[in-house]
């Protein structure tokens, strides 16, 4: 804890009260005991400090002289250079002492009539505290910034207030350094007219309170109140109307430029209160210890690009972003809108170029919130029509943040996206196939403001674990190819982690309707065993989500009673995929082809179809380009099988479903897979040959034909007959 720091705090404190003892003198001796003090109607609670802190209802000078009285009984002796002693506690108890003093210092003002200069709030009344506490308290405001005297120059304190104001964030100006204010540099960058009426300040989120450090207590005045009117606290219950501030309300101060003796008291005393103070001075000693803010009391800022960021991140508010800037509009509307090839402007991934999109936690001195990175030519560098590499790295930080969340967030991407008007999205990881429309392209959209779309988005669905996101985006190939390379690995860890779970073992699945914008009547039944047909999320990821978003498209689906243990039908399952798919699909087999197969949306990763002259099935990736032994390519194969509707024969999956115990095993399991690409073969090599191994056929994959050995029905059965695949003895499928 720093000596310095609370030196200063406690030598400020005693100024302040110094300045209240004698104030309150010299009011006495001009007054007399019975001299009203105090804001009359504005306020139901006295003076609200020392009512909250005291329980003292102070209606006249005389009894003005307990509160003055009890400030000092706070104070401690400014320490020495010889003495050393735990500050904190004194430090906090000067804090107390600055707020019990500064407010009879305001309160004396009555005495004489005092009204606030023009332009300036001055006391803030009840009636706005109401009005707007209410909003700090139930999050659709996530907080306020008091900020103590003028920014270094003009354009920094317009930044400052426009970063704050686009988070929604409110605003109070106080203090002033050698004359100059915030409110001066407000009217000199144009956020505030020289002339505002003070309405038209509350109405913009910012609101000059007085030009002296002294006006900063009516401030935390306001702020203490919401204590007493919405946390239901009784007067003198200061241990908890103080837990209250520092738990429900979010907000901090910021302070410019070397910080004065009576700056610190000030600050000790927004300390108390659980809110912590941001410097933009080096040579600010940092108080980093938790326990009376949520986060750390003192840190230090010097960068304004930074500067709010950090504020957001050590005072951990909550940001919601109600608008989102970008110049085309953005909705659920627009979710599953279709770019068609002759409305096109510009395409990513699908077998059109390399495109992956990849989330991932960092440490949050690594990032800046808010921070959007173009590397590569953007997208009106193609003629229309034209194709793009495209990857998109997302960088979350958060003290809550968990790497089991990162694919979570990731999956989300889809549907944030598909919300911007004129951009279609599809796919997951590095399976994504999107594009931008034409009349997009023409209102202004741009690769930049999709990085706008997920920090915003980010912030209002999860802003309960993450602090900070950044979006790097590239169009560069080299470099797109090396995240893929990185991303696939992430992507590997999060496959690995639920190797050993089985249906068996569990009592609930869980849903996914991320895609129903696409495929209305589409459930998506993720089992231990069978993770989504997106590939992107499995059963750990649906859990965490769950408990993450209770209402969000995850949920959970209690198995209940076994019709069908073979083919994968349970009494629960029916019942939540027939109420979930506007009651289209009725029953849903896990484990077969060919019965009540489960439905598919077009996120899939893979195609599953029948193949009835070779008594099996094939498999073809979207990678794929041609056309496949069942005569369709992928795309007409999608076209067959997404929608949402149950298809028999026809199946979505993720490729890692093709190496699970659990792969059509109603109907043979991996033994019926007669032909898959090449490529896609030796993706999934390593994986499958385990369930080949349990099967007892070591050598199936090797057996499976590819593009190589037949692209027709009639030669897949002919490779098959060659290699004497297990297949050739199963039942008929038909």
């Amino acid at each position: 804890m720093s000596k310095q720091v609370f030196t200063q705090v406690i030598r400020g404190a005693h100024q302040w009260v110094q300045q209240a003892e004698e104030g309150l003198q010299r009011a006495l001796d001009e007054h007399g005991p019975d001299k009203p003090v105090g804001w009359g109607p504005q306020t139901a609670y006295f003076l609200p400090m020392s009512y909250s802190l005291m329980g003292l209802e102070i209606k006249t000078l005389g009894q003005l002289r307990a509160q003055v009285e009890h400030a000092r009984e706070l104070l401690r002796p400014v320490p020495t250079e010889e003495l050393w002693l735990p500050y904190l506690g004194d430090g906090l108890d000067a804090g107390a002492a600055t707020m019990l003093a500064q407010e009879a210092l305001v309160a004396l003002r009555t005495c004489n009539g005092y009204a606030a200069p023009p332009g300036w709030q001055g006391f803030i009344s009840d009636t706005i505290m109401r009005e707007l506490g209410i909003q700090l308290v139930d999050g659709r405001m996530p907080g306020f910034a008091a900020i103590l005297g003028p920014a270094p120059t003009t354009e920094i304190a317009v930044k400052t207030v426009r970063e704050l104001q686009q988070r929604s964030i409110l605003t109070f100006l106080c203090a002033n350094r050698h004359g100059k204010t915030m409110r001066q540099q407000m009217v000199e960058g144009g956020v505030l007219k020289e002339d505002a009426p003070l309405k038209e300040c509350w109405d913009l989120y910012v609101v000059p309170v007085g030009p002296d450090t002294l006006d900063g207590i009516y401030v935390l005045n306001w702020s203490i109140r919401s204590a007493l009117t919405f946390g239901g606290h009784k007067r003198g219950e200061s241990r908890s109307c103080l837990n209250y501030t520092k738990r429900r309300i979010h907000a901090f101060a910021i302070t410019f430029g070397d910080i004065p003796d009576e700056w610190y008291a000030v600050g000790a005393g927004a300390i108390l209160m659980g809110y912590p103070v941001i410097s933009d001075v080096q040579t600010t000693p940092e108080v980093r210890p938790t326990g009376v803010t949520v986060r750390e009391a003192i840190v230090v800022e010097p960068d304004p690009e930074k500067l709010v960021p950090t504020c957001i991140d050590t005072r951990a508010v909550k940001v919601k972003i109600e608008k989102i800037d970008i110049p085309v509009g953005y909705a659920a509307a627009f979710e599953g809108e279709r770019v068609r090839k002759d409305d096109m402007h510009v395409q990513f991934g699908f077998k059109y170029s390399d495109a992956v999109e990849y989330a991932h936690m960092v440490e949050p001195g690594e990032i800046q919130d808010g921070d959007v990175q173009l590397d590569g030519p953007d997208i009106d560098s193609v003629e229309p029509g034209g194709a793009m590499p495209l990857s998109i790295e997302i960088l979350l930080a958060g003290r809550k943040m968990q790497r089991d969340f990162e694919g979570i967030m990731e999956r989300q991407v889809h549907r944030w996206l598909s919300n911007a008007m004129g951009f279609m999205h599809t796919g997951q990881r590095d399976q994504i196939w999107c594009r931008i429309s034409k009349k997009a392209f023409g209102a202004g959209l741009r690769l930049k403001h999709l990085g706008t779309i997920l920090h915003a988005k980010l912030h209002d669905e999860y802003g309960g674990i993450i602090d900070k996101v950044t979006v790097r985006i590239s169009t560069r190939a080299e470099q797109v190819q090396a995240k893929v390379a990185e991303a696939q690995e992430a992507f590997g860890y999060r496959d690995d982690r639920i190797a050993d779970m089985t249906d068996e073992s569990v009592d609930v699945f869980y849903s996914c309707t991320v895609c129903q914008s696409y495929a209305p009547d589409h459930v998506c039944v993720i089992t231990p065993q069978r993770l989504g047909l997106c590939g992107a999320y499995n059963w750990l990821d649906g859990r965490a989500n769950y408990e993450i978003s209770p209402s969000g498209p995850n949920q959970p689906i209690p198995k209940g009673r076994t019709i069908d243990h073979v083919k994968g039908e349970w009494e629960g399952v029916n019942k939540f995929v027939y109420e979930n798919s506007n009651r289209k699909v009725e029953r849903f087999c896990a484990y077969s082809l060919l019965e009540a197969p489960m439905t598919s949306c077009g996120c899939f990763e893979c195609i599953v179809a029948i193949l009835p002259l070779a008594n099996g099935v094939m498999v073809v990736n979207r990678e794929f380009p041609e056309v496949t032994p069942s005569g369709m390519s992928f795309g007409e194969l999608a076209s067959a099988t997404g929608g949402g509707a149950q298809t028999p024969g026809f199946l979505g999956v993720g490729r890692l479903y093709l190496s699970s115990p659990k792969f059509l095993a109603a109907d043979g399991g991996v033994k019926r897979l007669v032909w898959m690409p090449k490529s896609l073969k030796e993706g999934i090599r390593e994986r499958f040959q385990k369930e080949a191994q349990r099967v007892g056929e070591p050598d199936l994959l090797d057996k499976i034909a590819t593009e190589e050995d037949a692209m027709t029905e009639e030669e897949v059965a002919e490779h098959l007959a060659k290699v004497h695949h297990p297949v050739l003895a199963l039942d008929s499928l038909m």
